[in-house]
């Protein structure tokens, strides 16, 4: 929950729980933001709140479990609770298990949120200061912010329901975009992590549209964001062919946009990938990487696997291990397959032994764990970038431009980092790395 806020006299105050990815955590700022907007306070625990919002997430079982326990908690301490999110888009479940609950809403159902709040609790009007705009609220750390730049999906893949939760591509007007950034950075935000279900479609939907100057096109929409003075970092994005022309914008120093691809490709066998549905199957990644690598040396590529998924053989997995080898990816993560309710892979057949997953997801992590060690090894002696995150009594953890928040590693300066602050970037010459982080000391450059 939120640290507390000053709170007037007779003001209802809301808590808010917010589960699942970054996108979800972008609504819930939005929803806090519109109620402190209209005189509520934020609570930052249930016995503070008047009422509390719990924000879903619905995509695999597991996540549907903690949804339903989060719920169940928040109705154990506080009573009173507004469930939103993507868990929301099936209310029968939730009322089924919590029967209770003031209200269920679907995922960006901001007004029908609000509105719920309003019966639940009545806002409690002051002149003094309903006409002044709220700034707004955000539940990361003040130097960096997600930026969602579209909702939903036009994807098929079998594993995956958002397009069914969150409905099909609906991107954000590009000017729209550029000045929410730009109110970020106004605030004191020094890196802007770009998020959406995928990136590289933006404006698609809209037939990139041009309003106000500005076109709705990731490439344009890149260019126009690197020049706001953050670091600029893309998550989600397709290898689409187009991906081919943000390369060259990573690859200029005086670009603030970050030498970062975040491409889930899912995996590697031409099979697999066809029983996935997966868009760009048939793509040429490995080429595709080479090319990106050889405009922009310093590329830093991270990537999400599934292993287990049904039909997968022990030569499909074996390709996948192979392609790994070649691609040398920086940054990996990997999960078993399992069934989501409603999604289309569930009933394909030969689905993967537990034991069978379990095997191929250790002997996955092991190659993708030494892949990693030696990239970083290889950064011994570099000067970098780091932006500090935290300060604490033993060291300062910070991270480099290949490093997003809370997904990647970090890298530590253990001595003379006290009087450093978050949110600062720094000169650091790297002079350590294990598995999966870095140690350096400060330099002048």
């Amino acid at each position: 929950m939120r640290p507390p806020e000053d709170r007037r006299a007779g003001q209802p105050a809301i808590g808010m729980v917010s589960l699942g990815c970054p996108k979800a955590l972008v609504d819930s700022e939005r929803i806090l933001t519109r109620l402190r907007a209209e005189g509520y306070a934020i609570s930052p625990d249930y016995g503070g709140a008047d009422a509390v919002i719990v924000n879903t997430c619905g995509f695999l079982d597991s996540a549907r479990v903690e949804s339903l326990e989060a719920i169940g908690e928040a109705l154990a301490e506080n009573g009173r609770v507004i469930v939103t999110g993507c868990l929301g888009a099936e209310a029968d479940l939730i009322t089924g298990a919590h029967p209770t609950v003031l209200a269920v809403t679907g995922p960006h159902q901001y007004e029908q949120v609000l509105d719920a709040v309003h019966s639940a609790v009545p806002p409690a009007p002051d002149p003094f200061i309903d006409l002044l705009p709220a700034s707004a609220v955000s539940l990361t750390p003040r130097h960096y912010s997600y930026l969602k730049i579209s909702e939903g999906c036009n994807h098929k893949c079998r594993f995956c329901i958002i397009p069914d939760m969150r409905g099909k591509l609906a991107s954000r007007p590009a000017h729209a975009v550029l000045r929410e950034a730009e109110k970020l950075v106004e605030a004191g935000v020094r890196e802007l992590l770009v998020i959406s279900q995928d990136t590289s479609a933006y404006g698609v939907d809209i037939r990139h549209a041009e309003d106000r100057g500005h076109r709705a096109h990731i490439t344009d929409l890149a260019r126009d964001l690197g020049g706001l003075g953050a670091w600029v970092r893309l998550h989600y994005v397709y290898p689409y062919p187009h991906v081919r022309e943000l390369v060259p914008l990573m690859a200029d120093p005086a670009n603030g946009l970050l030498p970062y691809l975040d491409i889930p490709f899912q995996h590697a066998h031409p099979d697999t990938l066809k029983r996935m549905a997966r868009p760009a199957a048939s793509a040429k990644t490995l080429d595709e990487i080479a090319a990106w690598r050889a405009i922009c040396p310093d590329l830093t590529l991270r990537s999400t696997f599934i292993v287990g998924y049904p039909g997968e053989t022990e030569a499909e997995f074996q390709t996948l291990l192979d392609w790994l080898d070649e691609a040398q990816l920086d940054r990996v993560g990997c999960f078993q397959y399992e069934n989501v309710r409603g999604a289309r892979s569930n009933a394909l057949p030969d689905h993967v032994a537990d034991e069978v997953k379990q095997d191929r997801w250790n002997r996955f992590m092991e190659k993708a764990q030494a892949i990693s060690a030696a990239r970083l090894s290889a950064k011994v002696g570099h000067i970098v970038q780091v932006i500090v995150d935290t300060v604490d009594d033993e060291a300062a953890t910070c991270r480099t431009m290949a490093d997003a928040p809370e997904i990647d590693g970090n890298l530590f300066i253990d001595e003379g980092f006290e009087g450093l602050k978050p949110g600062e970037v720094l000169t650091v010459q790297i002079e350590e790395a294990s598995d999966y982080d870095l140690w350096g000391r400060l330099t002048d450059g």
